[in-house]
């Protein structure tokens, strides 16, 4: 696990997604793909999106930026499906610190490793901040 240090920046995006959504958060960055990724805490997912997605039509349109908004657990395998949404793995199992993700089909698994293994790597990233996995693999 890494530890996390938050500039004001990002602690302006926390505090606007707070007051903007309501729901609790628990950690704010920008990824390898300069994505802003809030990670809200258990059950908070609907509160964070909002009706129809209207909280993330809001902070987008107001932050101008592209946003993931992911829902924590303390389960790794249900954080990596929480991580690599709306894409769907057939199976996520972890061996030896490695998590191995199950694509359902080959477009899934072009998908998720993305290119030059870009958004396997940023899932990664992500994952370690919270688990101490070695690395993510897709088959």
């Amino acid at each position: 696990m890494m530890k996390i240090k938050y500039d004001l920046n990002l602690m302006k995006f926390m505090s606007f997604f707070e007051s903007l959504t309501k729901a609790r958060l628990k950690d704010c960055f920008i990824d390898k793909n300069s994505l802003l990724v809030f990670v809200v805490e258990e059950n908070q997912i609907a509160k964070a999106i909002g009706k129809k997605g209207i909280n993330v039509r809001n902070i987008k349109e107001k932050l101008n930026r592209k946003i993931k908004i992911v829902e924590f657990n303390p389960h790794l395998e249900t954080f990596v499906a929480n991580i690599i949404r709306p894409l769907i793995g057939k199976e996520i199992k972890v061996d030896d610190n490695v998590v191995t993700i199950t694509g359902p089909d080959t477009k899934t698994k072009g998908l998720l490793i993305g290119r030059n293994g870009q958004n396997l790597r940023n899932y990664e990233g992500i994952v370690k901040r919270y688990f101490d996995i070695n690395e993510i693999k897709v088959i």
